[in-house]
């Protein structure tokens, strides 16, 4: 007789041909939750499929939670783009004059542009990382795993059902066996004046309670088998929502990583105009430009005359 675990039956260690794995090598959900996990504090048993449905809740909020990051770091970027933009308007070395002059005056111009580059980087993270994330699978989803959660509680239930019906038909078997050997040893032994007839209709019910025994076991086999059948598509429906799960996120953080190396480019950009202009700083120049400016007088001091 199989052990019954929750009312599921398994077969007893080393009896029976091994069973092979239904998808062998790929550690597949069809595979791996078919007993029930015991609660640590040991009050009642999760079964395999709950472990399962939980897996797909903490995917749905790691994946709110990334999109709550990517959200800071936006901020952080429109702070900076901010700060920067504030920044270039600085008058501060404002009459720096000649080709360094103008050289600063492109520095400072270029920090605006730089926080051009960074405001575009903030809004390309939230309509494209940060966007997508937040709603990839949006309220329906945990309704859906409802839907999953209650067909295969209720496929449990039915199976509770007809493994109590079973239990309660191998009772009353035992019960009808003993009371027709009760019956055949009295009889035997001349306790009783129990006719033949007696015995007879003992037998009939003893065999009428082997019928019940087995229709009740065939009846929990086909429901068992039942609940087999749709573990095995709904754990393969969640292995396949699982899988879509991480290529969309892997696909979103990759547009993180483009659009940053895209943002390095285009900084990049922002500067150059500034290198240059600071290759062309030539101090012979400058000292030219302000001395034709600010000069005093060119006529040299002579000696005194007596």
């Amino acid at each position: 007789n199989s052990p019954a675990i929750n009312c599921v039956t398994f077969p007893l260690p080393g009896e029976g041909p091994e069973q092979q794995l239904l998808k062998p090598d790929e550690w597949s959900y069809c595979d791996y939750f078919w007993a029930d996990k015991k609660d640590p504090q040991g009050a009642t048993s999760l079964p395999g499929f709950e472990v399962l449905l939980q897996k797909q809740l903490k995917g749905k909020q790691m994946q709110k939670e990334m999109s709550e990051f990517i959200h800071e770091r936006t901020k952080i970027e429109e702070e900076y783009a901010k700060n920067l933009s504030k920044l270039s308007l600085s008058p501060l070395a404002a009459q720096e004059e000649g080709t360094l002059g103008e050289a600063w005056t492109q520095l400072k111009k270029s920090l605006h542009d730089e926080a051009e580059v960074h405001l575009k980087f903030a809004n390309k993270l939230h309509t494209e990382v940060e966007k997508p994330l937040l709603t990839f699978r949006g309220d329906h989803f945990k309704k859906d795993l409802k839907k999953y959660d209650h067909h295969m509680a209720d496929l449990r239930k039915q199976l509770a059902s007809r493994f109590a019906s079973v239990e309660k038909a191998r009772k009353a078997l035992a019960d009808r066996q003993k009371d027709l050997e009760v019956k055949t040893q009295q009889l035997e032994v001349k306790l009783s004046n129990k006719t033949e007839e007696d015995i007879k209709k003992a037998r009939r019910k003893s065999t009428q309670a082997g019928d019940d025994l087995m229709r009740c076991v065939d009846l929990y086999n086909q429901t068992q088998s039942k609940w087999f059948e749709e573990m095995v598509t709904a754990s393969m429906e969640l292995e396949k929502l699982e899988v879509e799960r991480i290529e969309w996120i892997q696909q979103h953080l990759r547009q993180y990583t483009t659009l940053r190396h895209e943002t390095d480019m285009f900084n990049q950009s922002t500067v150059e105009p500034v290198d240059q202009l600071l290759q062309n700083v030539d101090p012979s120049k400058d000292r030219e430009l302000w001395v034709k400016e600010n000069k005093t007088g060119e006529v040299r001091p002579v000696d005194m005359d007596i």
